[in-house]
């Protein structure tokens, strides 16, 4: 695919609702993926537990949401891809936390609950406010 047509595509996708909402469910499924390949990674091969291996898995996870968030959901805002990044950092620490804290009280409320499970409930429950906060702060495009 050229570079245009890919643009074009990339485009069109960014300009509908619900291309945006499609695009960020895959993104954040691909994180979802990495964010649970990393920490089953980390849980078998390293001697760290649980909730650390939990703070490696989520950052892991918000670099590849950026990258196919600006590339394919939002679009680029016009701004630079540093101020970008500081804003979805932002953003994305404010969801992380969240998601962290709901991640840790279910494996602290039901001993033995698997933090896998426990990893996707708390992705879904975070992800209304990751969209808005995206789609409104780091990626609302600039006035012309």
């Amino acid at each position: 695919m050229t570079n245009e047509a890919f643009a074009l595509v990339r485009d069109r996708i960014a300009r509908s609702r619900w291309g945006r909402v499609s695009s960020f469910a895959i993104a954040g499924g691909s994180g979802f993926i990495i964010d649970v390949v990393v920490l089953y990674l980390l849980l078998t091969f390293t001697g760290l537990g649980p909730f650390t291996a939990r703070i490696v898995s989520i950052a892991c996870a918000m670099i590849t949401n950026f990258l196919i968030n600006r590339t394919f959901t939002f679009g680029a805002s016009g701004r630079s891809i540093v101020d970008e990044g500081t804003r979805y950092s932002s953003v994305g620490m404010v969801g992380a936390g969240l998601n962290y804290v709901l991640y840790a009280g279910i494996l602290i409320a039901v001993p033995g609950f698997s933090p896998f499970i426990a990893t996707m409930l708390a992705v879904v429950s975070v992800a209304a406010f990751s969209y808005a906060a995206y789609s409104r702060f780091v990626f609302k495009k600039l006035d012309a």
